[in-house]
């Protein structure tokens, strides 16, 4: 009998927040919630809520000086010595600021991230989601690019240590999952794969194709950087054929995803065009190389996504859709036009400030022809058969 999968989520998830001009805005969890709710597609049965990872699981990744310095920033009116030092940890910036209870509130999102591990490698699930998740930016010592604490190394690092597990980590973020891979690049039994948008344009900056790892580590970081303007197509091509190989060489114990659904033509931060396509067909090779290589074992966790009306709620709903076998995923094979409920876009639509899309997948017709397709279509190949040289 299948197992049904956990969705991990608490509405104090939503606190993590910056400021109110931020682009990292925790509205998209209850958009994406609310979506599911009244698509019928998530009861209360099937969802877990996280606590928050103790400090000792915070220090498996990162140091106790950045820790301390977490901590003593999070206070409402933090002291002045801690405050002069907040930039020594990238706590300052316009990107990453320090804000009230961060070390709290951030913690409970390691914790649901560790719980999604929990629950899959104790037997009771197959799958598991944490939206809250996929902090991917923040270093051992240094908060970056809107995350403060790496959820998704702490909860690799406790499937190590608690399972013994050997790890696949893939990142879908169209931002290079660069924390994830600086914390596993000399450690041979995790495998970090990420597909994002080349960093010669966007933060990062780094995941180059010949970043492979080190030591003994080395063929297990692969990195598939794709041109700006890459669209459906070629980014479902290049995935596939990365990921479909390293799977079958690495043959992990457990699959952790990240994803971040800021590949999208509508994202305001990156200069990848494509559709709610590749969010539909993502979910769907990964799940099915998690049956085929590591009995189901699956984690997935959230990410990027800044377009919060429009994209996020659509893409994360399609991932949870396909991790439950909702039969609405079969029906878009057949029925790419289906619409979203009535009721949520009655209900969200006042509050948005652009149109919402009316129905699941992106009408791609509409949408003018990209220059430069066979160009860019034709260097991603090129890298693609880079990133596959030594992969192990």
């Amino acid at each position: 009998m299948t197992k049904p999968p956990v969705f991990i989520f608490d509405e104090q998830e939503t606190n993590y927040r910056f400021n109110e001009e931020h682009p990292f805005d925790q509205k998209r969890l209850t958009l994406t919630v609310d979506l599911l709710r009244k698509l019928g597609a998530l009861d209360d049965g099937s969802i877990a809520a996280p606590e928050p990872a103790a400090e000792e699981q915070l220090l498996t990744v990162h140091s106790s000086e950045y820790v301390n310095a977490v901590k003593a920033l999070s206070e409402r009116l933090p002291e002045e010595t801690a405050a002069a030092k907040a930039a020594a940890y990238g706590l300052d910036t316009e990107d990453t600021p320090y804000f009230p209870q961060m070390h709290e509130i951030t913690s409970l999102l390691v914790g649901g991230s560790i719980r999604a591990v929990d629950e899959i490698m104790s037997g009771r699930t197959d799958h598991a989601l944490h939206l809250g998740g996929g902090l991917h930016h923040a270093m051992a010592n240094k908060g970056s690019g809107f995350c403060i604490y790496n959820d998704a190394s702490v909860a690799i690092q406790h499937a190590k240590h608690r399972y013994g597990a050997r790890v696949l980590y893939i990142d879908t973020d169209v931002h290079h999952g660069d924390g994830v891979q600086w914390s596993f690049y000399s450690e041979p039994d995790v495998c970090t794969l990420s597909i994002h948008e080349t960093g010669k344009y966007l933060f990062p900056g780094t995941g180059a194709v010949n970043e492979r790892g080190e030591g003994t580590a080395f063929g297990t970081t692969i990195n598939m950087p794709v041109e700006p303007y890459t669209e459906d197509d070629s980014w479902l091509e290049c995935l596939e054929a990365v990921l479909t190989r390293v799977a079958a060489e690495f043959r992990p114990d457990l699959i952790v995803s990240q994803h971040g659904c800021d590949a999208h033509a509508y994202d305001p931060l990156s200069h990848v065009h494509c559709s709610m396509d590749i969010y539909k067909a993502m979910p769907r090779l990964i799940h099915r190389l998690a049956h085929q290589h590591c009995g189901g074992r699956w984690a997935a966790l959230g990410g990027g996504g800044y377009d919060i009306w429009r994209v996020v709620p659509r893409a994360w709903s399609l991932l949870w859709l396909e991790m439950s076998d909702h039969p609405l995923i079969a029906c878009l094979e057949r029925e790419p036009g289906l619409e979203l409920p009535a009721a949520w876009l009655e209900q969200w639509q006042p509050l948005s400030p652009v149109e919402l899309p009316a129905t699941w997948l992106d009408r791609k017709s509409e949408w003018a022809p990209m220059p430069r397709r066979e160009e860019i279509t034709l260097k991603n190949r090129q890298t693609k058969d880079i990133a596959l040289l030594y992969v192990k």
